[in-house]
């Protein structure tokens, strides 16, 4: 079976956990965070719903700088559930179509994260899906479900019936 194959089925799933989950962000607690060193709730859901558009992106290219001449990249913020969805729906049909294309041969070309030119890692972007995309995703997700509890914004279930859904 080729390697695109056997993930589609965990992207997937994974992909519509994390819609459900951002289904969730209310934007009445957009600017909250649980404490002064952490990220508000709206700036984690921007970053779980970025990670789509990262894959898609890693599939059409070598490399990524997130500081090109030391200037941090600005990606694309929402500011409400609305636009977070529109953008997570934008990179999770792009990498959806990204990997189902995707040869063995792409998935094992290596692929760098850089800052600053200067390489931070590099892997076979499968190692990069399912490393810095994927479980990262997901555990990011997870942080923004302790900020539900937090909330008492209902958690969904992700692998089997929350304690809100039973």
């Amino acid at each position: 079976m080729p390697m695109n194959q056997a993930l589609l089925g965990e992207w997937d799933h994974e992909m519509g956990n994390t819609r459900k989950t951002l289904e969730r962000v209310p934007d009445a607690k957009w600017d909250w965070k649980p404490h002064t060193k952490s990220g508000t709730m709206g700036w984690m859901a921007n970053h779980v719903a970025m990670f789509p558009n990262w894959a898609a992106d890693m599939f059409t290219s070598e490399s990524f700088d997130i500081a090109p001449g030391g200037k941090p990249v600005e990606f694309p913020t929402a500011h409400n559930r609305k636009e977070l969805l529109a953008i997570f729906d934008r990179g999770a049909a792009a990498s959806r179509a990204a990997l189902e294309k995707a040869s063995d041969a792409e998935l094992m070309k290596t692929w760098a994260l850089l800052q600053n030119g200067e390489p931070m890692f590099s892997m076979p972007r499968v190692a990069i899906l399912r490393g810095m995309i994927m479980n990262h995703m997901i555990h990011h997700r997870a942080e923004l479900c302790v900020y539900f509890r937090l909330n008492d914004v209902p958690v969904p279930g992700l692998y089997g019936p929350s304690a809100d859904e039973k």
